[in-house]
């Protein structure tokens, strides 16, 4: 006769299907996605100044849209064949019924806040900019996670090719200032409705032919998202690719007429880049110019693009809004931050230290921990380790921070109602009234300064 289960043991939870459902340590990282550590906080701010610096010079104004959409926004802006919609987005049903998503691009969120806030009554264009995270529920991989973080700019309400041209430019001059001196700028047209129409019939005749050739992928974008066919990047559609037809001659007089224009601009600022006419963007909403930054070719690792843009003029459209033109790019921040390691850019600690509060007894921290607000309140750039009772740990603590100077307060100089101010590069040590010490560091700061000048 079996033994009954003992009241011990926890029962497995199963799925509907009475599958075990596999248990998820609580200590553990959701798969695809990371978190980004003190080390590397510089890296970020340094990505978020120049950002808001790029702004600041070219006239764009922050907006922040929320993380959560209804999934009708994705599905009616990307296009329902497309990777992201199919296979890649976050979307959940809430308590009342709504089918909701995680942002998985910006666009659309700014464009659908554009509408519903009437800024086609403001001065045209409308030159926004936004800096957060992204979601995607794709297979995790080198310079892919399932949260990721992007800025981007758009211009909403001209449908001048000169915009085009500026947005590349600023785009290269922002990589070039990073440290990224060898991006490639890719460019392409992909014309409006109509040509590009036109184009996806013949490419999906000239496909056809090959379809035994064709990877799985390629053969289920063949008669759901053709254009994504010229993005694959398995080896054996190469040679496919190579031979397909390519649509800058299926542009019709308007758009090829509008891409000219670009390429002059383009010539005219002496911008770098090259003709790739196989390049697409794989949702619905671009029309006419698109482009990709790509790391130099010996540069890459892992990497794929590190920035994409382009034209969307029908967009606002799609969405209910009124015909409004529009164009904008996404730059990847972890792929940019990567991309600078690897080449080895310097980018800046932040604000350091240049004095250190010690204290050694109970007393001594009583005193410190009033002397380190005072200090702080006179903006002094201090720190310290209140935690630590041991004067060796905390000195070593501030050679390390590289300050310029400690104050040690110590059971003495509570008695004496003094500070100890010790000079870390010389060694020199000086003692000073404790209700002085701010003027005297204040003083030292300035002169050490004026010696650096």
């Amino acid at each position: 006769m079996p033994r009954p289960p003992s009241k011990d043991v926890k029962e497995i939870p199963k799925d509907e299907d009475g599958n075990p459902i596999p248990s998820v340590r609580a200590n553990q990282l959701l798969r695809g996605f990371k978190d980004i550590l003190p080390s590397d906080q510089p890296y970020w701010d340094f990505m978020r100044q120049r950002v808001d610096k790029l702004a600041t010079t070219y006239g764009f104004q922050r907006i922040d849209t929320p993380i959560l959409e209804e999934t009708s926004l994705y599905n009616r802006s990307l296009g329902k064949q497309t990777d992201i919609v199919q296979k890649e987005m976050f979307t959940f049903s809430d308590q009342g019924g709504s089918s909701l998503v995680l942002r998985p691009e910006p666009t659309a969120a700014m464009m659908r806040a554009y509408i519903n806030h009437g800024m086609i009554s403001l001065t045209q264009p409308v030159k926004l900019y936004t800096i957060g995270p992204i979601f995607r529920r794709e297979r995790p991989q080198a310079g892919r996670t399932r949260q990721f973080h992007q800025f981007d700019f758009e211009v909403i309400g001209d449908g001048g090719p000169v915009v085009d041209a500026q947005l590349i430019s600023m785009l290269y001059n922002f990589f070039v200032k990073l440290g990224l001196t060898k991006v490639r700028i890719a460019i392409n047209s992909i014309g409006n409705l109509a040509s590009r129409q036109a184009y996806k019939e013949e490419l999906v005749s000239y496909y056809k032919g090959k379809r035994r050739l064709l990877c799985a992928d390629c053969k289920k974008r063949l008669t759901k998202n053709p254009l994504r066919l010229l993005d694959c990047k398995e080896a054996g559609c190469q040679p496919v690719k190579e031979e397909a037809p390519q649509i800058i001659d299926w542009l019709d007089e308007q758009s090829r007429t509008h891409f000219m224009k670009v390429i002059e601009f383009l010539d005219e600022l002496d911008m770098p880049y090259e003709l790739n006419p196989y390049l697409v963007r794989g949702l619905d909403y671009y029309t006419h110019t698109v482009w990709e930054v790509l790391p130099d070719e010996g540069e890459q690792g892992s990497q794929s693009s590190l920035a994409g843009g382009g034209r969307y003029d029908g967009l606002a459209e799609v969405l209910g809004g009124e015909p409004t033109s529009a164009c904008g790019f996404g730059v990847g921040i972890e792929r940019t931050i990567a991309q600078l390691k690897l080449v080895g850019a310097k980018v800046p600690k932040g604000e350091q230290p240049d004095l250190f509060l010690a204290q050694i007894g109970d007393q001594a921290k009583v005193k410190a921990l009033k002397l380190f607000e005072k200090m702080r309140q006179a903006n002094l750039k201090v720190s310290e380790n209140f935690a630590k009772d041991s004067l060796k740990s905390q000195l070593e603590q501030a050679n390390k921070l590289g300050v310029k100077y400690v104050i040690v307060l110590g059971q003495k100089e509570v008695v004496d109602g003094t500070a100890l101010i010790r000079d870390m590069e010389s060694g020199i040590q000086e003692v000073v009234d404790y209700d002085k010490t701010i003027d005297t560091v204040k003083k030292k700061l300035s002169q050490a300064d004026s010696a650096e000048s």
